[in-house]
């Protein structure tokens, strides 16, 4: 049960932005930004970065839903997601991938744990400065998401399906649609 009244059973982060519209629209621009934006990341390597910062956060509704928006735009599906959500080092990513997911890692401990060592790894992976930038935004970013939707202790579905159905929908209308 949630630790403030919200305006409707609306699950997460989702019940939240309904309680606060005018917060609401800048956090919902940047992730449409970061996660759907134009990048050389794909929408589904920014959907798992996201849901590999929520799964190491312990954030269920944020784990489960941007895993569900990975695997519906990763060509390997649900299967790859799940194993990098169990364990990262040993999933068959490309070096870029896994380099970044360890940024990613080290941001969601501290952005101090972000080493010289670290960015050097993914840049002879072939990530791109901007690519690394965007790595620790999300990261950060999600950081918080995950710090607000379980710090006011939003409702979290226990089906699969729920989250499905917002990853299809989010995959093609956005993080700026009502939902």
């Amino acid at each position: 049960m949630p630790h403030i009244e919200l305006p409707t059973a609306a699950p997460g982060i989702l019940g939240l932005l309904q309680y606060r519209p005018d917060t609401a629209r800048p956090l919902r621009e940047l992730a449409e930004v970061l996660l759907r934006g134009p990048s050389t990341l794909s929408r589904g390597e920014r959907e798992l970065i996201a849901a590999y910062v929520s799964s190491r956060n312990d954030c269920q509704f944020c784990t489960r839903s941007h895993a569900a928006c990975a695997a519906v735009q990763l060509p390997e599906g649900p299967p790859l997601v799940e194993q990098v959500l169990i364990e990262s080092a040993e999933a068959p990513l490309p070096p870029k991938l896994a380099a970044l997911l360890r940024i990613a890692a080290a941001v969601q401990k501290s952005g101090n744990a972000v080493t010289p060592e670290l960015v050097a790894d993914a840049r002879a992976g072939g990530a791109t400065d901007l690519e690394i930038h965007d790595t620790v935004l999300i990261s950060a970013l999600f950081c918080m998401y995950n710090r607000y939707v379980d710090g006011l202790a939003t409702r979290t579905p226990t089906h699969s399906a729920a989250y499905r159905q917002l990853a299809n929908r989010i995959a093609v209308e956005g993080y700026l649609a009502d939902f």
